[in-house]
């Protein structure tokens, strides 16, 4: 007598089947996010069996399986600075981006450390802000300053947060010098060993599991210090009506101004203005900037003579480099 249980293969079959089903639902119907299946969510199977008896085809379902899916604790911050940022002693901000790389809604305590090896100078950290516009730029009075302890509001998975560190650069920072700033997000639920579980603290009332980030990161934001000044320097030759650098009457007197822009940063809208000596009389179209000669005229280029003096815009001057300006006068007969 055959004793296998003809309704096996059947069961099986159907298992599968509805197992397959039950994935593509899920599919559908639960977003995918970088931790995979939203936190919460249920999934559910139920087995079908299929056979015929004497009374003809049969159907027999099996109890339906229920798994909540647990929340996973996963962040990641990083920089968004594209290199040091150039600063002076006083205020500075660095700007960082924090995501939610978890599978649920979950709030992150910021810590801004300025005490890291290495640096020339630590800075003072004023606060951390977040953006609060979604500009990507802080604004004072805009933008949220958070208060100890400073927490996010609560993200939903895969979402991110521009986040401002505020800090002073000391008055000690000298030129070229630099310095770094950590800034640490951690879980609110809490941090751990990846597969650290808090009971009945996720979705739902699911449990919460540190993911493979521990569920804290730290990403560093580095400061230069470019302290840039300005020397003039003005020299003056003379040609007399004879042939010599005589003083007289009649002689042309020629002015070189250099400005000289030293350190590692840059200065802006730089403007060299100069008066006519009393008792001299400006040579018309004399005016020149590093050998090439500029009109009198306002707006045509960056230098301009008026009746009283010459003015010459440089506008953006790198530190390292040196600009001379020259103009002729003619003292007066």
């Amino acid at each position: 007598m055959n004793t296998q249980n003809p309704f096996k293969p059947a069961l099986a079959n159907t298992f599968t089947s509805a197992l397959a089903l039950g994935a593509f639902s899920l599919i559908a119907v639960a977003p995918a996010h970088a931790a995979g299946v939203d936190a919460g969510t249920l999934i559910e199977n139920t087995a079908t069996a299929t056979y015929e008896d004497g009374n003809g085809p049969q159907t027999v379902d099996s109890n339906t399986v229920t798994v909540l899916v647990d929340e996973l604790l996963d962040v990641t911050v990083t920089s968004l600075d594209s290199g040091p940022v150039g600063t002076t002693p006083g205020d500075a901000v660095l700007t960082f981006e924090l995501t939610n790389q978890g599978n649920g809604p979950e709030a992150f305590e910021l810590t801004a450390d300025p005490a890291v090896a290495g640096n020339d100078f630590d800075t003072t950290i004023d606060g951390i802000a977040v953006d609060t516009n979604g500009n990507g730029t802080y604004d004072p009075g805009v933008d949220q300053i958070l208060t100890g302890p400073e927490t996010t509001a609560v993200l939903d998975a895969d979402d991110t947060l521009t986040v401002f560190v505020l800090v002073t650069v000391p008055a000690g920072a000298t030129d070229t010098q630099e310095s770094d700033v950590e800034l640490t997000a951690e879980a609110v639920t809490g941090t751990g060993a990846p597969g650290t579980s808090f009971s009945g603290q996720g979705v739902s009332g699911g449990d919460a599991i540190v993911g493979s980030t521990g569920a804290d990161a730290t990403a560093t934001g580095s400061l230069l210090v470019g302290i840039t000044t300005v020397d003039l320097v003005k020299s003056a030759t003379i040609a007399d009506p004879f042939g010599g650098t005589s003083a007289v009457p009649g002689s042309v007197v020629t002015f070189t101004i250099s400005a000289e822009v030293t350190g590692s940063g840059s200065v802006d809208d730089l403007t060299v203005t100069d008066a006519f000596p009393t008792d001299t009389t400006y040579v018309p179209g004399s005016l020149t900037l590093a050998g090439g000669a500029l009109t009198d005229a306002s707006g045509d280029d960056a230098g301009e003579a008026s009746a009283t003096g010459i003015s010459v815009d440089l506008g953006t001057v790198a530190g390292g480099t040196t600009q001379a300006i020259t103009f002729d006068v003619t003292i007066d007969q």
